[in-house]
């Protein structure tokens, strides 16, 4: 009886650690949807919506439906800081555009208030020539007049010029300030971009054989994710495959996306560590990625097949390009 008891009791705890967790989580997605940042109306609305139909759901407390949870909260976290990343970049050309053009105006002024100046200075200093002549008389002291005046009025415009380019530098330093902190906060994106074929082609060519081996990664379900999900989860699962390879190389290497399933990746290490680094990405790359469609996480896959080609200072840059065409065509 007593032994009864006790398990009742550690059942009864049990399900009140277990109701108070499910608690916390609860109060922690109503709180990323109440204190999302309101970078853009559209978004954000749409992301408070999917992270309060998560609590519903969640609220039943069933173990699958929290289970399954974690990874939809995760997706609607990360595509609501891309998103954020997005704007962010926005703003960063924007304000760098508007740095450049006042830079642009700031030259012109510079520019033509020098050359005006001295024109004006000139026709002053001509007036006065004329104004102090022997037989000038009454037009004389007239024309003296004139030129004082003019001659006034230039040095009024010229503070008033000094003063609007004073705040035009001003401006430009404000906004070179807010640039540079703006391209801080999206620099996590820079890690993402990959290169083109043309300027793979281009930096092997260059490159010296025998200094570096080559990663020849083919990446089977990309497709097969546009055709069954549609391009937002293909293009979500290539950036997210993206970022786990970038994360899993050496920060030197070099990556581009040969074609749309087949990536190279410049590697300045001996075979044996290409060879070790293609098995790790392989076994850890490959498998499900979590995306995000319509406020649900789903779960396309990849199939990864990783290739090293080891460059000598015997060939050519041609030779390592037949290479990469020869593995790439027959995987």
């Amino acid at each position: 009886m007593i032994s009864i008891q006790s398990s009742i009791n550690e059942l009864d705890r049990a399900c009140q650690v277990r109701e108070g967790l499910l608690d916390c989580y609860l109060g922690a997605i109503k709180n990323y949807a109440n204190y999302a940042v309101d970078f853009d109306v559209e978004a954000t609305t749409l992301h408070r919506k999917y992270l309060r139909a998560l609590a519903e759901e969640v609220s039943t407390g069933d173990t699958g439906i929290v289970l399954e949870s974690r990874s939809t909260l995760r997706s609607l976290l990360r595509d609501y800081r891309d998103k954020g990343a997005q704007y962010l970049a926005g703003l960063h050309d924007e304000l760098a555009g508007a740095a450049r053009a006042l830079e642009e105006i700031l030259d012109s002024l510079s520019q033509s208030d020098g050359d005006h100046e001295t024109n004006l200075r000139q026709a002053v200093r001509r007036l006065r020539e004329i104004a102090s002549a022997p037989d000038a008389g009454i037009i004389g002291q007239q024309l003296g007049a004139a030129a004082a005046s003019i001659e006034q009025s230039v040095e009024q415009l010229r503070q008033q010029h000094q003063v609007t380019i004073s705040q035009f530098q001003i401006e430009i330093r404000m906004l070179h300030k807010r640039i540079d902190s703006l391209e801080s906060a999206v620099s996590i994106d820079n890690l993402t971009q990959l290169f083109n074929r043309a300027e793979m082609e281009k930096r092997i060519r260059t490159a010296v054989p025998g200094e570096y081996c080559l990663l020849l990664i083919t990446v089977r379900g990309l497709r097969r994710a546009e055709t069954r999900f549609g391009p937002p989860i293909a293009e979500e699962l290539a950036g997210a495959f993206t970022k786990r390879l970038r994360n899993s190389l050496p920060p030197l290497a070099v990556i581009a996306r040969w074609s749309t399933e087949e990536i190279v990746v410049i590697l300045h290490a001996n075979k044996h560590e290409a060879v070790v680094s293609g098995r790790w990405i392989t076994d850890h790359l490959s498998g499900p990625y979590a995306c995000l469609s319509g406020g649900k996480a789903v779960r396309p896959a990849l199939q990864l097949n990783v290739g090293v080609v080891d460059t000598v200072p015997a060939e050519t840059a041609q030779d390592v390009l037949d290479r990469i065409g020869v593995f790439l065509t027959g995987s």
